[in-house]
Order: C-alpha cells, then structure tokens, then sequence
C-alpha cells in the first residue's frame, strides 16, 4: 500500500451510514492513507450509499461522476445498503472499480490491492443471510454531535421497506462496547452523542451473538446516563411499540438525555398501518405522543410520514392529515413513497399516481412547518442551552438547544462545541430562533 494515497469520503443517507463512514475513515488513517475532503483530489474516493428511496440510488450516479471530475484516474469504492442490495447494477456504473457488501465494507482495506482502474468493478458481496455479526461504529471529527451506534439490522418486515434486506437481522453492541465507545467520544471534548441504528429500540437482541436481549433499551439508557464527560445524549428514530413508559419517566428526570424524540408514524390510517406490517395502530402512537408531553411539555417531538403508498386514497391521505394535525408534534419528515424491488407492497394495487404523491408530500410539509413555528412559538421567553455548531454560513452560526429548537446568532470562533444558557426572544424571517445571552 502506498502511504502517499489519500482518501476522500461521501456519504449518503442516515447518521448509521455517518458512524460507519467515519470508523470506516479511521481505519484507512491507521493503515496509513492521508483522509482529505471529497471535493479535493483524491486517489481513492469511498462513497457510502443509502437504498431508501429510488432518488438515493440515482444520486450515487452524480457523486460518482463528482469524483471522477475531481480525479479520473481515482479508484472509486461503493459500500452500504444499495452496493449490499444491487452490487452487479453498481458494478456496471461507469468509473466505479470496487463495490462491498455490509460485511466487506469494515475490512475495506484488504481488498485493495492496487488503485488500477477497472473496466467491470470487482465485487465482493456475501449474502445477507451470512451477516450476522455487529460491528461498533461511531462518529468524531465531522460535527459537532457524534453518531454512536448501538444496533445494526432489523427483524421487522414492513412492506415498503429494503432495509433488513441490506442490513441483515437485528443485532446489538455489547453494553460494555456502548459504554466505552461513548467514553472515547467525550475524551475527545464532544459534547452530544446521538444514539443511532436501524432499530435502536430493539436494542439487546443479538448482543451475545444469539437472539435473545441480553440487555433491554431502557437499561442501555439508564447505564449511558452515568457516563462521566457527556453532557448530552439525544434518542435519534425509535418505533412507537418500543418506546416504553419507563423510558420516557427515565428521560423526563435525566441530566444527560435532552428531551427530544423521533417517532416514525407512517400513516394516520389504522388501515393502511396493517398494509405496511406496521406494528402498532394509531391510538397507541398518539398515547406516546400523549405520555411524552405531560411528563416533558417542552419536549420535541419529531415524526416520519410516508404519503402515496398503494391503496392510499384521499379519504385516507386526509386521515393521516388530520391525525397528524391534531397531534401536539413538532415537525414532520415527509417521504413520499417510492416503489422498491424485491418488497412486499410493490406487487399491491391501488397504486398511487406520482402527481398526487407529489401534491400530499407538498401539504403535509406545510403542515411541518406550521407544527414547527406554533412549537416555537410555545418557546419564546424560556431559558435554554444552546450547542454551537461550526458551519459559518454568510456570516452567521447555528445551534440547537436541548429540546432541538434551531437557533442562530453572529459566527465567532470561540463558541464553536461550546454550551450556553440563552433565553429565546423571538423567530426571525426563516423561521430561526433568536435569542439574548445569558451565560
């Protein structure tokens, strides 16, 4: 291997895919390779894709062509869930040389025996059946938060959805592993660690290798809570069904955990919950929601919704809508449905025309928006913490506060990783929180 060869790195999709990338970068900087930035001439560019939707696949088309700008005599890596999914489609991909599966892309380095471009790339992909076991991962260096990876895969088979296919069964870090992860995060002067995963509240199975939980969710968060030199920790997407009544209790009265959650909904419709192989109804979703804000009233409460999936017709768009509207959330992710291969609801009727997916994805993101502003609103003249951020961005900086209220003030160096107490004055043209010092 040539120690003079750098690397760059782009990574497409969830905060998993950051953690991973970001181990993924380490372990080239302990074989000896230089990590520069991917807009930068590279000998080797590393892109790590994401499956979800159809658009995620044709956006790896541009960043591969992005790379070859930058360098057309790179070598060009494909790894994550779409290079685990569709690795012979990737392989055909002009200018793309190598291409590894979900278990290949942590020994990255083995398989690169010379940086020659290829005319058909190499694959090396093993079946998702094989993939089993759980590699740590975690973030550092990249932002202000770091992405700390605590469960991998997924035994839940939602109709729409490709992800136990790229990522295997569900499978945990062991308790002892988190624990000593998230310390090496806080030695390195990080102030929030965000807990991440395909299916971070089924937690526990597969920590010992075998599927029963060796430990649970709620008892990850109650060991976490105790680890010196964290001073934030924040739930990133749980399931409803997993999110237990002690876990919120547990939360309300945490010096670590910021009350923030992200509960994917999918539907309002009872209906169509049991279309998608959902694992709960309506009426428990709102109960969480419920729960949530009488013990943490000032609690962020973020929710997915997929809008055009088949057999959804307006009556029952409108009840998503409606639902959703009376609920006292904060903001919506809004995913209009996209037809994936080799999953269950592809073959279903009642498909959906792409205009009018179009024009329910436009409504409830304006829908987002108001539940933003009014949750907002609902937060001006309380006294909060502020976490800066780095991005100078025409002059200005952002942070967030503990319960995720984005905020902005002039960039200045210093504050950049840094915690204050701010009392939130007022919401300025873009919907951004201003604010009056307090410490």
């Amino acid at each position: 291997m040539n120690t003079k060869s750098n690397v760059a790195f782009y990574t497409l999709g969830c905060k998993l895919n950051f953690s991973e990338t970001s181990t993924i970068a380490r372990g080239f900087q302990t074989k000896g390779y230089t990590r520069v930035e991917f807009e930068e001439v590279a000998d080797i560019y590393v892109i790590n894709t994401c499956s979800v939707t159809d658009n995620a696949d044709k956006r790896f088309k541009t960043i591969v062509k992005s790379a070859y700008k930058n360098n057309p005599n790179a070598f060009i890596i494909a790894i994550g869930c779409y290079a685990q999914l569709k690795p012979e489609e990737i392989s055909k991909i002009d200018n793309v040389d190598l291409v590894l599966g979900a278990q290949e892309k942590f020994k990255i380095t083995d398989y690169i025996n010379s940086l020659q471009k290829k005319e058909v790339a190499d694959v090396h992909s093993c079946e998702i059946e094989e993939v089993n076991s759980f590699e740590s991962a975690f973030s550092y260096g990249d932002r202000t938060r770091a992405f700390l990876k605590i469960q991998d895969g997924c035994d839940y088979k939602c109709t729409y959805c490709t992800i136990p296919l790229a990522r295997g069964i569900s499978r945990s870090d062991t308790l002892n592993k988190v624990l000593d992860n998230a310390s090496k995060i806080a030695e390195k002067g990080i102030k929030e660690i965000v807990l991440t995963g395909v299916n971070i509240g089924d937690y526990g199975k597969g920590e010992l290798g075998d599927k029963a939980h060796e430990h649970t969710f709620y008892d990850l968060v109650k060991a976490l809570d105790k680890v010196e030199g964290v001073e934030r920790i924040r739930i990133s997407s749980i399931e409803p069904n997993l999110l237990k009544n002690k876990t919120i209790d547990y939360v309300a009265n945490s010096e670590r955990f910021v009350p923030h959650f992200h509960i994917p909904l999918q539907s309002g419709s009872n209906e169509l919950l049991e279309k998608m192989k959902r694992r709960y109804k309506r009426e428990l979703y709102a109960d969480r929601v419920n729960k949530i804000k009488k013990e943490i009233p000032d609690a962020c409460i973020g929710v997915d919704v997929i809008i055009g999936f088949p057999g959804e017709t307006d009556e029952l768009f409108l009840e998503t809508y409606n639902f959703v509207n009376e609920l006292d959330i904060s903001y919506l992710h809004v995913f209009t449905y996209s037809e994936r291969p080799n999953t269950e609801a592809i073959t279903m009727k009642g498909v959906v025309p792409k205009n009018r997916r179009t024009k329910r994805s436009k409504m409830l993101r304006g829908l987002s928006v108001k539940k933003r502003r009014a949750f907002y609103e609902n937060q001006i003249g309380k006294e909060k913490t502020v976490l800066f951020e780095g991005e100078n961005k025409d002059g200005f900086m952002y942070g967030f506060t503990e319960n995720y209220v984005k905020v902005k003030t002039s960039f200045d160096q210093k504050l950049v990783n840094t915690l204050h107490t701010i009392v939130l004055t007022k919401i300025d043209e873009d919907g951004i929180v201003l604010f009056d010092w307090k410490t």
